[in-house]
């Protein structure tokens, strides 16, 4: 029997008398295997006797808690609470979906709520023990079975977690309802999203020696939620004092982001340059609002602001939410993940801000006739583009009314994303085949002869797996599902792209699920979908969004679900009852009513501070052009350059590794730690949104990862991830409070009183305040 496999055994016996004696052997006989396969090639650095937690390994040995109680998962109060936060879930995904800074619901925000309601169960509900002896006891145990355990808990939220993914086949319907005035059946809604869900969840399960067993494959963000899973279910002095912390600092968050977020916005982007240059002449006033405002959606690039806003701190770098392969938990990203993976977006947000400014000013693409920063698209004189009249009733182009109408135009910061989005699915490719190559062969060899060394993937073992057939069984069923929707829905998609769509995003999902679980950030490779769609379904653009959304959610998909059965590995919930939870979950999506309540902030090019239509703009605006791309993107297109951009992202990577090979470290940079595709994304970040809270984002990161983990790293193991979940979930609680009481969910908004710090007329951030620039849609020229 091997060392693992007798760590082990002895754990499982300890379980059973003892639960806090089973943690400690657990841990001496994970440490007996110190010097074996687990710390072949990294070796603990400590201070104060502390551990730094460095890699994945560190996160499995020392920051996560390798006990297994043995209580149960799967219970009908689980999955009653599970079911009814997912429609909750669902609900918050689509109010951010709406917003000018995208973001994941925090599975933080829903453990939360969970966990008030399944206490609140578990004490006011008869209990068995009041009918012991009789033949109600065994139903009255049933439906309360005791104190609400942390895997019941667990369940219960990622129910939850796994229906506020969302899915972009929601967006879609969102693009028909708003730019082609079509409601979808809901036969085609309902089939539609199962199809998409389903599939990832499929693919992923398939995947899971690769993507979920491993040590690296930690999927940062879920660090605090388990941290905080653990504190709330282990009773220990330590947690106890963690638990203290996180309601303090939960009620705190909770009481003052009703300030930044509703009384006083203009906490959100504190500009000195905007407030300084009041009395400026206009062509500078025009300036600094394109490189320094940023509080209001698509004001500038928010260079040097200042937020004080916590539900954007943190969160910004979550662009749209279907666009971009996202998950719970993103806010506290910059207080989970190491310094040097963050370094990497950091360096693309310098290359940000040099070049949409550039691109801008030097009236490239002929960016001068458009706002410097949408996602829409626009006639050659800067008006928004008729689409309606070039592609008609049945969404499908008309030759002769464009002629007459033109070609559609992108803004230049909406162009240099493009081409940078190429250029990182072409770096992410390479990248993952260079450098992590011989990983992902290992990985499978691993999980074949059941060897991984991760202490939680031996912990596992005792339970049963789900067997490989199920997950292909889902894959069948989503399959047939999607295929019904082709042939019944208005999709105006031929059968065969269908297959070709689900084709392609089995191709790119682990690409992009490796990425995220290492680095704790993905690449958005939907751009490389709207490609493929342009070049299979020309001048069919409503074709190309139902491409894109099979091929794009099936990546998308596969991250999240990959995440949550991450999440079911530290908290050893047994494989069987995840793929439950999980094929659940992915069912309970609903759509709430933003699309009709806020449909002409929706349609502007700009929005609000409060509302924006920039993600279903974003993905309209690549369905048209795309399905224009002979005209657009061709050799004598004005966008010739994006399409070929994903190639080009390909070499500088296949340099990188030949540079590794001979020069592994270079001064103090690690050669292998510069990740190229995600310095690719980060440089074209802030082409749409509110961009002020970049600067206070960058803050957080450098206190958190430099000063706390490398200073304190005993603090920092006990408390920051429980902090930063609180942090996070006090203010995702105030936001839905606030998008129903007074931001316009319900369809009656509510503005607060204008004041200095929430001005009614012009910019939140007082940047070009007297202009009517965003009144207009026009940017001011006059330099």
């Amino acid at each position: 029997m091997s060392t693992t496999s007798l760590a082990q055994e002895k754990g499982a016996s300890a379980e059973k008398s003892d639960p806090e004696k089973s943690r400690e052997v657990l841990v001496v006989d994970e440490k007996d295997l110190q010097g074996t396969s687990l710390d072949d090639d990294d070796s603990v650095q400590y201070l104060h006797g502390e551990p730094v937690i460095r890699t994945g390994k560190d996160v499995s040995r020392f920051a996560v808690d390798i006990r297994d109680d043995g209580d149960e998962a799967l219970t009908f109060r689980s999955m009653v609470l599970g079911t009814i936060f997912a429609g909750l879930g669902a609900a918050l995904c689509q109010i951010y979906l709406f917003k000018p800074v995208q973001m994941a619901v925090s599975t933080v925000f829903l453990l939360l709520i969970t966990y008030t309601a399944g206490n609140a169960w578990a004490t006011f509900l008869p209990k068995r023990s009041a009918v012991e002896g009789t033949r109600l006891a065994s139903v009255f145990h049933f439906i309360n079975p005791g104190p609400f355990s942390l895997k019941e808990h667990a369940v219960a939220s990622l129910v939850a977690s796994t229906a506020a993914y969302g899915s972009s086949s929601v967006t879609n319907f969102a693009v028909q309802r708003l730019y082609y005035d079509t409601n979808v059946k809901a036969t085609t809604a309902i089939l539609a999203t199962f199809s998409t869900a389903c599939f990832g969840y499929g693919l992923v399960g398939l995947l899971r020696p690769l993507t979920v067993y491993p040590s690296e494959m930690v999927y940062w963000q879920n660090l605090p939620t388990v941290s905080i899973f653990q504190a709330l279910h282990f009773d220990s002095s330590a947690n106890a004092k963690r638990v203290k912390l996180f309601w303090i600092a939960f009620a705190a968050m909770f009481v003052y982001e009703i300030i930044p977020a509703y009384i006083f916005p203009l906490l959100n982007g504190v500009s000195v340059f905007c407030l300084a240059s009041q009395k400026a002449p206009q062509h500078i006033v025009d300036i600094f609002t394109n490189l320094f405002g940023g509080t209001d959606g698509n004001e500038g690039l928010g260079l040097l602001s200042l937020s004080f806003d916590w539900q954007y701190i943190g969160s910004a770098w979550v662009q749209v939410l279907f666009l971009s392969p996202l998950s719970a938990d993103e806010n506290i990203r910059y207080m989970s993940l190491p310094l040097i993976q963050q370094a990497n977006s950091w360096v693309g947000y310098a290359i940000c801000y040099i070049a949409i400014m550039a691109i801008y000013y030097s009236n490239t693409w002929n960016s001068l006739e458009f706002p410097m920063l949408s996602s829409s698209i626009f006639s050659s004189n800067g008006s928004i583009y008729r689409q309606s009249a070039v592609f008609g009733t049945h969404f499908v182009l008309n030759q002769t009314a464009l002629e007459e109408v033109g070609l559609p135009a992108l803004t230049g910061s909406n162009a240099w994303h493009n081409l940078t989005a190429n250029l990182a699915i072409g770096g992410l490719v390479a990248h993952v085949i260079f450098f992590w190559g011989p990983y992902a062969v290992d990985s499978f060899r691993l999980a074949y002869r059941r060897t991984q060394p991760d202490p939680h993937y031996q912990a596992m073992r005792k339970y049963k797996e789900a067997p490989w057939w199920w997950y292909a069984i889902l894959l069948v069923f989503s399959f047939f599902a999607g295929l019904i929707v082709v042939f019944k829905g208005q999709t105006t998609l031929p059968w065969w792209s269908y297959i070709v769509a689900l084709l392609l995003g089995s191709f790119v999902a682990p690409f992009s699920t490796l990425l995220y679980a290492r680095m704790g950030n993905g690449v958005a490779t939907n751009q490389l979908m709207k490609m493929v769609a342009g070049a299979v379904n020309p001048g069919r653009p409503v074709a190309n969004l139902y491409f894109s959304m099979w091929s794009h959610d099936v990546v998308s998909t596969s991250i999240g679900l990959a995440q949550d059965l991450k999440i079911g590995q530290y908290l050893k919930i047994p494989p069987r009852v995840m793929f439950l939870t999980q094929v659940w979950g992915a069912l309970v999506v609903v759509m709430i009513s933003v699309v009709t309540a806020q449909r002409e902030v929706l349609l502007s090019p700009t929005g609000t501070n409060v509302w924006s239509g920039q993600a279903p703009q974003s993905l309209n605006s690549a369905a048209v052009t795309w399905s224009l791309a002979k005209h657009l993107y061709g050799f004598h297109g004005p966008y010739w350059i994006i399409p070929l951009s994903l190639l080009l992202g390909m070499v500088p990577t296949f340099i990188q590794w030949l540079i590794h090979k001979r020069w592994p470290t270079i001064g103090p940079v690690k050669v292998d730690t510069v990740i190229l595709p995600l310095i690719y994304m980060y440089s074209a970040w802030m082409y749409v949104g509110v961009n002020s809270t970049i600067t206070s984002n960058i803050i957080v990161g450098v206190v958190t990862q430099l000063w706390l983990r490398q200073r304190h790293p005993g603090w920092y193991k006990k408390y920051n991830y429980i902090l930063g979940g609180a942090l996070d979930g006090g203010a995702q609680v105030m936001i839905f409070v606030l998008s129903f009481a007074v931001f316009g969910a319900s369809g009656v908004e509510r503005p607060f009183p204008s004041w200095a710090g929430n001005p009614g007329v012009g910019n939140v951030d007082y940047c070009n305040e007297i202009s009517e620039v965003c009144n207009e849609f026009k940017p001011n020229t006059n330099l």
